[in-house]
């Protein structure tokens, strides 16, 4: 396992009235696991449905009611083991962790305690200022969500929905590596990715399949680690950098006036800016674990591990790089096309029909730009890769001029068609006949005779005549003709 690696103290380090305080952070990740049925039962996993309408008697907790194992999501877990770079155990067992609620129908959470499914891993996160950091996992393992308590629906009862009672949920405990609320976001933003890329979980936070329970803690730069407080169930990766900083923030202010920090569980409050005490933290022993009598120890062949490790697609690393070496894209590009699967094929098809720099020129300025401006995902996308490719490939092979590129994109967004028939239809090639551009720059010329004797004094000026000239022409010159006659012209 690699250590993390060093950054600048001072991009970490959170100044106080005392001197500077060093927060330490650690994630529990719940990703809601890709599946059609729940962990133990055969009820659907459908997001939406009438409440309490995917509950089995499994779910319900009816008496007799046996679990059996979904082997789908075993074999979902060991795959994000395998994306993570971590050890997958052959043997693991299912414990019982008992606590009351009321949409836990068992009174226990079927989970894995002492034997995970996952052991250590390690994610590498790219900080987009050139340097990278290295979060350990501690652990992956299997357990069952629970129900939802709903309470603004009457004012005198909550009410109890069991849709998510039983769904397979994996919980990606992190080391507690992070040291800033970026590292953090950036951490589950890259963790996101990689379980997008395998299909082991959409990500979809809005819906809840994919939270955080976030441990924060502070010190002095060197002392050991605080005590730390958790903030339950942050459901977006914004609220997670704000929850970070808030409670760095308090405790910072505790620990200065003299006082110590609870181990606590808190909620964090997007909308006053706060977090708030819900209970005392529970130690393992509170929750009385002990292995589930209804399950036998979970063991897996290996030669299944290797299978499914075959299996698996090209991870955002490895794409990354790949992108940098095959396509020649600079390090920050490729990170940018790489952070969806669907970005990098899309960016790969319209590569295929251009030069690989100017298509991915095109791809992140100008269709995610478009995109993420209307709020289109880009399976959405109004322009298609192929037609993307097509526009490229124009440009590309000198037929349409960067400015008429995007006029093009613009008629492809709105109308859609065929680039090359539109081009044709519409009369945008670029003019290339040097005839034809020698006499518009002519006529810029001649209009212009004090910017003449300045161009010959500033020879920069030229940019203005080439302009003018492209405007003249309609955006339809070619740059480089333009160039070189004006140059000529102008005795540069």
């Amino acid at each position: 396992m690699n250590a993390p690696s060093k950054i600048p103290a001072s991009s970490k380090l959170i100044p106080g009235a005392t001197g500077d305080w060093e927060v330490v952070i650690g994630l529990e990740i719940h990703a809601q696991v890709t599946s059609e049925a729940k962990l133990f039962s055969g009820a659907s996993t459908g997001f939406g449905a009438p409440p309490n309408s995917h509950v089995s008697l499994v779910d319900a907790a009816m008496p007799g009611m046996l679990p059996v194992l979904n082997h789908e999501c075993v074999r979902q877990a060991i795959r994000t083991g395998l994306g993570v770079k971590a050890r997958i155990n052959l043997q693991s067992t299912f414990d019982r962790k008992n606590y009351f609620y009321p949409d836990l129908p068992q009174g226990y959470q079927i989970s894995q305690y002492k034997s995970p499914i996952v052991g250590e891993g390690e994610v590498v996160v790219d900080m987009g200022d050139g340097e990278s950091i290295t979060v350990g996992i501690e652990r992956i393992h299997l357990e069952q969500d629970a129900g939802k308590s709903i309470h603004d629906q009457d004012p005198r009862f909550s009410f109890v929905d069991l849709n998510r009672s039983g769904v397979a949920l994996m919980e990606i405990v992190s080391k507690p590596d992070l040291r800033s609320s970026e590292q953090a976001k950036a951490y589950v933003t890259k963790l996101r990715t990689i379980l997008r890329y395998i299909g082991t979980c959409d990500g979809d936070m809005d819906k809840g399949n994919l939270r955080a329970d976030v441990n924060v803690s502070v010190r002095r730069p060197g002392d050991p680690f605080g005590t730390r407080c958790e903030i339950k169930n942050v459901n977006s990766i914004r609220f997670i950098g704000q929850a970070i900083e808030t409670e760095a923030r308090r405790q910072i202010e505790i620990l200065e006036d003299g006082g110590s920090i609870d181990q606590e569980t808190r909620l964090f409050d997007p909308v006053k800016g706060e977090t708030r005490a819900m209970r005392s933290k529970e130690e393992a022993h509170d929750y009385r674990y002990f292995p589930d009598p209804d399950l036998l120890p979970l063991v897996v062949e290996q030669s299944e591990v290797d299978e499914l490790a075959a299996g698996l697609p090209e991870l955002p690393d490895e794409k990354k790089a790949r992108f940098v070496g095959q396509y020649g894209v600079t390090p920050y590009d490729a990170m940018v096309l790489t952070l969806e699967r669907e970005s990098a094929d899309f960016f790969e098809q319209v590569a295929a029909q251009g030069e690989p720099k100017l298509a991915a020129n095109w791809v992140i300025n100008e269709l995610f730009g478009r995109l993420n401006k209307d709020g289109t995902p880009i399976s959405e996308s109004p322009i298609s890769a192929a037609q993307l490719g097509g526009l490229v490939g124009l440009v590309s092979d000198g037929t349409i001029s960067g400015k008429i590129a995007k006029d093009l994109f613009e008629i492809l967004w709105t109308e859609g068609g065929d680039p090359r028939e539109l081009v044709e239809s519409r009369g945008l090639k670029q003019v290339t006949d040097t005839g034809a551009i020698e006499k518009v720059v002519d006529e810029v010329i001649a209009a212009n005779p004090d910017k003449v004797e300045q161009a010959k004094a500033k020879p920069s000026l030229v940019g203005w005549f080439v302009g003018q000239v492209m405007k003249a022409s309609g955006g339809k010159a070619n740059p480089q003709a333009v160039n070189e006659i004006l140059k000529s012209k102008l005795g540069l």
